[in-house]
């Protein structure tokens, strides 16, 4: 399984970026579907999280109301609105099946003060 993401960049704080993470084979074969980030010098962490049996979603607090997760065929997005200097990190897209995580290589996503 192979993922990568794009639509990383420089953006203005109270801007938006829509993030793709194109999947090699369907995003319905997996258990569930995610992105998380990594900023410097920090943790990774979750971000957001979609279920791809019944589509449930779920999103760290910081993000909820500014982030959407879908997905559509081979494709996850993540729409990120609102965007707050502290969403600067590198965003990783993830897989997740019955006994495997799947992991991207990721998108540096920049919000500029």
């Amino acid at each position: 399984v192979q993922l990568v993401e794009s639509g990383g960049g420089l953006v203005q704080a109270g801007g938006s970026l829509r993030l793709s993470c194109a999947a090699s084979e369907s995003t319905f074969s997996f258990n569930a579907m995610g992105w998380y980030r990594q900023a410097a010098g920090k943790q990774r962490e979750l971000v957001a999280v979609i279920g791809t049996g019944g589509g449930l979603t779920n999103y760290r607090d910081s993000v909820k109301g500014r982030f959407t997760i879908s997905r559509d065929d081979n494709l996850l997005f993540l729409q990120m609105d609102s965007l707050k200097p502290e969403d600067t990190a590198v965003y990783l897209c993830y897989a997740l099946s019955s006994t495997t995580v799947y992991w991207g290589k990721g998108t540096l996503v920049t919000v500029s003060s």
